[in-house]
């Protein structure tokens, strides 16, 4: 299926405007480039095209409010300097799969003062000696770098699990707040 008709699909007749998340894994662009996606998408967050023959993000529109880009098993090779200019607030990335090779490449990254999680695994870049301390170094902002810190801590599933207060645990009381009420009557009985 074209890009263009998936992003079709994947509206819902919903206005592009509306739309924060959208997912165009595996479908097909045509000459290697983005097609159907505009600067009408103000509010998308979260923007995945895993598998879709994408050769170049010349075409990528601005998308202000994008954090979290996947962009994985492409055939992207450079050109990421677009990303500081049209989708500023990026905080992950992810490029694994892709053609990149050198570190030249990837320093235009530099300029996403947001960018925490950066993928680049399975990508050519990765055989290169002191392949992590250069990026490391050259993207001083990361925090994770294929899934893990400088130290080799795995990063954790999402970004969420960071910020997890919405379960929080008293020592006296088990499971979850919120659901203690019940427990304590019953132990009160």
């Amino acid at each position: 299926m074209e890009m263009k008709k998936r992003i079709s699909l994947e509206l819902r007749n919903r206005n592009p405007s509306e739309v924060a998340e959208l997912v165009l894994d595996n479908c097909r662009s045509v000459d290697g480039e983005i097609e159907g996606l505009n600067d009408t998408y103000k509010e998308l967050e979260f923007l995945s095209m895993a598998n879709v023959e994408l050769k170049s993000l010349s075409k990528l529109p601005k998308l202000p409010k994008l954090r979290k880009l996947e962009l994985s098993d492409n055939s992207i090779s450079g050109g990421l300097d677009v990303l500081t200019e049209r989708c500023p607030n990026i905080t992950y990335l992810n490029l694994s799969g892709n053609k990149i090779k050198d570190l030249s490449t990837v320093e235009s990254l530099a300029n996403l003062k947001n960018l925490k999680s950066l993928d680049l695994f399975n990508c050519e870049i990765t055989n290169l000696e002191d392949y992590r301390e250069n990026i490391f170094q050259r993207l001083s902002q990361i925090t994770y770098l294929d899934g893990f810190d400088q130290e080799d801590n795995e990063a954790p599933d999402s970004e969420e699990d960071d910020d997890d207060d919405e379960y929080e645990y008293d020592d006296e009381e088990p499971g979850p707040r919120g659901y203690e009420e019940e427990g304590r009557e019953e132990r009160r009985v």
